[in-house]
């Protein structure tokens, strides 16, 4: 089974509805019906998390919360994973990428995943990972 890495760009995308959203949610129905894994790392929850309350509120980051509770989707946690947090700190030091999206291409790049995203940012480790193009 082919496994996935989401960053926050595409879940955003498809809980904002837009353009990518369709997108996402067919990846997200293939990870329900078992034809491919989908993970998100801990910390790009986080950033999810983080971006609905300052832009909205508390409550609308724990229902966000809430919603990703209930897709196909593997929450990817730190812990004493050094290795995860190693190569992100590898990406951050030679990369002008934010953390948050140097640990969703860490997890891809340990998982030899395909990370999906649209973010433009990620085109600096388009030769480390494997990326599936979101457009807008």
């Amino acid at each position: 089974m082919a496994t996935k890495v989401l960053d926050s760009w595409a879940l955003l995308a498809f809980f904002e509805d837009e353009p990518a959203a369709d997108a996402v949610e067919k990846l997200l129905q293939q990870a329900a019906d078992e034809k491919h894994k989908i993970l998100l790392c801990a910390v790009n929850w986080g950033e999810i998390y983080y971006n609905t309350l300052r832009r909205v509120s508390q409550a609308a980051a724990d229902q966000k919360a809430r919603e990703i509770a209930l897709l196909p989707v593997e929450i990817v946690g730190v812990g004493d994973d050094l290795a995860l947090v190693r190569q992100a700190a590898i990406f951050k030091a030679t990369k002008h990428m934010s953390y948050a999206d140097c640990f969703a291409a860490a997890l891809a790049k340990l998982k030899n995943a395909e990370l999906v995203t649209g973010d433009p940012e990620f085109k600096q480790v388009e030769r480390d990972v494997r990326i599936s193009w979101l457009h807008d």
